[in-house]
């Protein structure tokens, strides 16, 4: 893989695996002990300007683009997927501005994402609306030169520090998706509160709330792209541009967990020798290099599609975001049993790679989703080819 990363790719890696190894594997349990947010990471990021990468450089970013925003997540992951997820949802929150945001939401609000000033998250899940994201709930009525919304949303990642909130709303209900319409709400508006913080099994340093919008009264200009009803598909294209950083998550994620697995197979003796000479271990090493290094391919793959704006990028973000997670889980599992006991102890920093590893075949659309995404697109090429 080091041959096909460009001069770019390979210097983002190298900055951000040196600031992962100095600053974030000392405190990773720490952080997933006792929940706190990475808040001295994020400013060791925000120095070393990494903050705002995917953003272009007119509204303070980098320009750097889908792929190198994954190999960021990717090695941020390796040591700690709270600390990758905490950084990569900044992006997941300001790519309904970047992609339909009017030229003075832009100028107003990604600046301060890209210098890492204020963070950012995605509020489109509710407790009734998840994978059936069109079903939601929460109301976004016209009022004169303002918007009331009305509702609640559930797993806002990031809802505990951010600042600013893309929201997603029905302004028509009566025509299901295509009445959906994407709101920006900062954090001290009237009638809008962060609510309970979810008790997470794993990325237990990112806190993830439920949020609350009581006639919440915003300006009209608030209305991402100025038109009602095209907040559907800002999240869709959202989801299809965030999938290839879950998945990187997940392959930082599986390449840590091996890498850890490996180094304690090396010195763990039984029977006289290092239990990596037993060749059932040496298989099973095989097994996760080789999940590891197609999912890593994929991925870029899949972010390079995404940077180039091809046709099938939404069907390969979904295979990237299935294949990668789905060898995170079993990659971090198998990873715990060459641990054997001491992989169900705390005292091992393994069990929380698997613990890290199973939200990723959930969030930002669950593995089912995804499959049921490629199947269509798969359907839909091969009609297209029978006309």
């Amino acid at each position: 893989m080091e041959s096909l990363l460009s001069k770019e790719n390979v210097e983002w890696r190298e900055k951000t695996r040196a600031i992962a190894e100095e600053y974030v594997r000392p405190v990773a349990a720490e952080l997933d002990r006792t929940g706190e947010y990475p808040w001295k990471v994020m400013e060791v990021l925000r120095e070393n300007g990494i903050t705002g990468l995917w953003v272009p450089k007119e509204y303070g970013g980098q320009n750097a683009g889908s792929l190198n925003l994954c190999i960021v997540v990717e090695e941020l992951s390796r040591t700690c997927g709270g600390v990758g997820v905490s950084y990569a949802v900044n992006a997941l929150g300001t790519l309904p501005i970047l992609m339909g945001g009017t030229e003075a939401q832009k100028k107003k609000y990604l600046p301060m994402v890209s210098t890492g000033e204020k963070y950012a998250s995605f509020c489109l899940s509710e407790k009734e609306a998840g994978s059936d994201a069109g079903s939601l709930k929460t109301t976004a009525r016209k009022e004169n030169a303002d918007y009331i919304i009305n509702g609640d949303k559930k797993w806002t990642t990031n809802g505990g520090v951010a600042s600013i909130f893309s929201v997603f709303a029905t302004t028509n209900p009566d025509r299901g998706t295509r009445g959906i319409s994407a709101f920006l709400i900062e954090r001290d508006e009237e009638g809008f509160e962060v609510g309970k913080r979810e008790d997470l099994m794993g990325i237990r340093c990112v806190p993830v709330n439920e949020t609350h919008f009581r006639n919440c009264r915003i300006p009209a200009d608030r209305l991402i792209g100025g038109r009602e009803n095209s907040g559907f598909k800002h999240a869709m294209m959202t989801l299809d541009r965030g999938r290839p950083g879950v998945a990187a998550q997940a392959v930082g994620l599986a390449q840590g967990a091996f890498e850890l697995a490996l180094n304690y197979a090396r010195k763990r003796e039984q029977f006289g020798q290092p239990i990596i000479n037993n060749q059932a271990i040496q298989f099973l090493f095989a097994d996760m290099g080789t999940r590891i290094e197609a999912a890593r391919g994929l991925v870029y793959h899949a972010a390079r599609s995404v940077d180039a704006g091809t046709k099938d990028a939404s069907k390969l973000a979904a295979m990237c975001k299935v294949f990668a997670t789905d060898t995170a889980m079993w990659v971090t599992t198998e990873a715990v049993q060459v641990f054997g006991g001491y992989g169900y102890c705390r005292d091992y920093p393994i069990e929380k790679y698997m613990r890290d590893a199973k939200i990723t075949q959930i969030y930002e659309g669950t593995n089912q989703i995804q499959r049921l995404v490629i199947g269509r697109s798969i359907l839909r090429e091969a009609t297209a080819t029978d006309k």
